[in-house]
């Protein structure tokens, strides 16, 4: 049996159809508008009329939530966080890592991968760190920090069966050539963040991302203009924490302003309080204090958010009056694109059944993941 949503605006990544429907069983098999419509005996229909359809949201930032730490040891509990993610619209994962030893990252790589053998919505894994620089260390634990090295690299891509797909590092941190030189071979792309680098140094290195804009990072000055400089020059995919505390609207204007949809890429950059009350957690073996959405160390820095993806996607078009359209790149077809994620990111024939109902208000009312619902509202 096939579901069929009809008399949905549909956003399909690369289209606006007005009234159309979907077709889908765990793939995609048609959509069009609803002129083409032709029942069939299989079909389950479902009026979809007053929502609005995008693509499942791609998290590549995420360090956990709803009680739970990415670098939890257990698969089983590292999976539950993943399918609650997909209570915000979350089809698809990069977990991310921390500054941590480098056989607790193993672990963890170990662990993620296990995970995902069972759960295919976790698509990757982000390292952040351990490769930073101290001066713009943010919630990463600076004693953790370490220098480049392949043979590390090389062994946790191992462990996690491949599953590496970014890899944040201070390029001004001796970089170690026969590792960037992997990371390229394998299809993980380095991302300058919590980096002190130079304008002229980025432009040599060209690294193809940049971690959540703004934040830990060397800042735009009229002399010395930085990796946010570097981000709103360059063609890399940059991050961008719509949260309102990580980055004010004002800014968020700036970064849309000056970087534009086709590179912008939302994130959460979320942490285990994600979900949870406000109270005491942690990030990395450090407290961290939640009070009214802002999660902060004892020394006063951000330590993460407990922002949900469809609360990014919903502010996103608030603060920058941009189009759902725009959004979409922002949320789904960007990710997509730049990890090469087969199925991914688009609502089209072929493709993963992946679908987010907004109503008239952009809050979200529904998700399917790989055509099963997940989630009503």
């Amino acid at each position: 049996m096939s579901t069929v949503l009809i008399h949905a605006k549909i956003y399909t990544g690369k289209r606006i159809i007005q009234d159309g429907y979907i077709r889908f069983g765990q793939t995609i098999l048609n959509v069009g508008p609803i002129t083409n419509f032709e029942q069939q005996p299989s079909d389950r229909i479902i009026d979809a009329s007053q929502r609005t359809i995008v693509p499942g949201f791609i998290d590549v930032h995420t360090h956990g939530g709803y009680g739970a730490d990415s670098m939890n040891l257990d698969p089983q509990v590292i999976s539950r966080i993943v399918n609650l993610m997909a209570h915000e619209g979350v089809t698809g994962v990069f977990l991310t890592t921390m500054t941590q030893s480098a056989d607790a990252i193993a672990k963890s790589m170990q662990t993620i991968k296990m995970a995902a053998e069972t759960n295919p919505r976790i698509l990757g894994i982000h390292l952040e760190g351990p490769f930073i620089s101290p001066k713009y260390h943010g919630a990463q634990p600076t004693e953790k920090i370490q220098k480049l090295d392949v043979d590390k690299i090389t062994r946790w891509n191992t462990l996690s069966g491949g599953l590496v797909k970014i890899l944040t590092y201070a390029p001004e941190m001796r970089v170690d050539p026969t590792a960037v030189s992997y990371c390229r071979e394998h299809g993980i792309q380095m991302a300058v963040g919590h980096s002190d680098a130079t304008y002229q140094l980025l432009n040599q290195a060209l690294p193809p991302h940049v971690t959540h804009l703004f934040n830990a990072q060397r800042g735009l000055h009229q002399r010395e203009i930085g990796v946010v400089g570097y981000a709103m020059l360059s063609q890399a995919k940059v991050e961008l924490i719509c949260d309102g505390f990580h980055v004010v609207p004002e800014a968020v204007q700036i970064a849309y302003q000056t970087i534009g949809p086709d590179r912008l890429e939302l994130i959460t950059d979320s942490m285990e309080a994600k979900g949870q009350p406000d109270g005491m957690y942690q990030l990395g073996g450090q407290p961290v204090n939640v009070f009214r959405g802002r999660a902060t160390l004892a020394n006063g820095h951000l330590a993460g958010s407990v922002l949900k993806f469809a609360d990014a996607f919903k502010n996103m078009i608030q603060f920058t009056d941009c189009s759902i359209a725009s959004a979409v790149k922002m949320t789904s077809t960007n990710q997509a694109e730049e990890f090469h994620l087969k199925g991914k990111g688009f609502i089209e024939n072929g493709y993963d059944a992946d679908l987010n109902l907004f109503d008239n208000h952009l809050d979200l009312m529904a998700t399917y993941s790989y055509g099963k619902l997940v989630n009503k509202n």
